[in-house]
């Protein structure tokens, strides 16, 4: 019965069907088959797996994203760091990364922060004399950001699977995602030198100061939140809602750019992408049980540790596992499966789970720019006005150094718990 519920769920796959409801169903066939389990008791799973205080968390931050985009907070993060960036070689492709650092810390989503940003810099870049393609590869790297500097809403998801402290994993996000950022600015400014992209952009200190102080009510944002988190004075559930306020406060009364017949599509788009996530959550939640009622997690462990009793090559293998199924899987999906698996694994080689959550949303996030489900690929392209097709050699190198970069942040857990204390 083991293999029946895989082979269904791949099945599922092949004909399309939604994987929150091919995720759900396979296990629930098996459940009623085998056990004559009756479908109220799978629906009462499926209510308790939502039914958490944490997971408040995911539907607030996303409409504080919302807010932000909406509320000309993006287009003022963009410009401050095009005065300070725009003058380098490869100035808007350098800029590109960094409004996706900042606007990461607002949204906490890799779709979202590349549209966000991408809607504005694709199209500049493009004017500039930037390859169409390698603008579009920049703008959907850049995005995988989103889900790993904090707020984030797969170290939410991370965090209710394992267990694990979602505060510390929030603080642990930043140093990796500023080494993500660093990587990622070094590869589009060598490409940028040796393509003859950019630079040339004039920005006097006055600017630079009018800029600083315009996106000045963005910049805090993060602040806030994290320093409220970290200082104990509010839980990350409660970070979100003060982030939605604050939100509000921002782009309807300061900005003045949300308007009150905008609120409706901010509120209703929120709804329906917390439904999304909530309904994969649900499905992933009833095949979740049934792994664990066989101890096919248990049994999953055993292998991966008689394969090797190096830690390393274990290591090795969870990445590599970690990357294939990120390609293939979305990635909320991916995390209430994989993590009730995985953990005892990491957990054995004495691996910090917080430590191991930041090595999970990095792996996942770089499925984000890989052929052929890569959201954030489409997502780009679609602004670009490019076929997804032709991105694929230009996201090579962005691929090839997110995955030096996993590998790093895996052997060095210093590099994610160095602020967690």
């Amino acid at each position: 019965m083991e293999m029946l519920v895989f082979v269904i769920l791949i099945m599922m796959f092949l004909i399309n069907v939604p994987i929150a409801i091919a995720l759900g169903m396979s296990a629930a066939i098996i459940f009623i088959i085998q056990d004559s389990v009756p479908l109220l008791s799978i629906m009462q799973r499926m209510f308790n797996s939502v039914d958490s205080f944490p997971l408040l968390a995911i539907p607030f931050f996303i409409l504080a994203g919302k807010l932000m985009e909406s509320g000309g907070i993006s287009k003022r993060l963009i410009h401050l760091a095009n005065v300070v960036f725009g003058r380098m070689r490869g100035g808007l492709a350098v800029v590109s990364i960094i409004a996706c650092a900042f606007f990461a810390a607002l949204s906490g989503s890799a779709a979202a922060t590349t549209a966000a940003v991408g809607s504005i810099l694709i199209p500049a870049m493009v004017k500039k004399g930037y390859d169409r393609n390698f603008s579009a590869a920049v703008q959907a790297t850049g995005g995988t950001i989103g889900i790993v500097i904090p707020p984030s809403v797969p170290l939410i998801l991370f965090g209710v699977a394992a267990g694990a402290s979602i505060g510390d994993l929030f603080i642990a996000g930043i140093i990796p995602g500023i080494f993500i950022v660093v990587a990622l600015t070094i590869l589009v400014y060598v490409i940028s030198i040796i393509k003859g992209y950019g630079g040339g952009e004039k920005y006097d200190f006055k600017e630079f100061l009018i800029a600083l102080k315009d996106a000045f009510l963005a910049l805090m944002m993060p602040v806030i939140i994290l320093g409220g988190i970290y200082g104990g004075i509010f839980t990350p559930t409660e970070a979100a809602l003060v982030a939605v306020v604050y939100g509000l406060i921002v782009g309807v009364v300061i900005y003045r750019e949300i308007k009150w017949k905008d609120l409706h599509h901010i509120f209703s788009s929120s709804i329906q992408i917390t439904s999304v996530i909530m309904f994969i959550i649900v499905g992933a939640s009833v095949f979740g049980s049934y792994l664990t009622r066989e101890k096919i997690p248990a049994q999953i462990t055993e292998l991966m540790l008689g394969i090797s009793d190096n830690w390393i090559v274990t290591l090795l293998i969870i990445n590599l596992l970690l990357l294939i199924v990120g390609v293939f899987l979305e990635t909320a999906a991916a995390i209430i499966i994989l993590t009730p698996i995985l953990a005892p694994v990491a957990a054995a080689l004495g691996i910090d789970m917080v430590h191991f959550g930041i090595i999970m949303i990095v792996n996942l996030a770089i499925g984000f720019i890989t052929p052929p489900v890569g959201i954030n690929l489409f997502v780009a392209a679609n602004i670009a006005g490019t076929r997804f097709e032709s991105l694929i050699k230009a996201i090579v190198p962005f691929i090839l150094v997110m995955i030096v970069c996993v590998l790093i942040i895996s052997f060095i857990p210093a590099i994610s718990l160095f602020l967690v204390g």
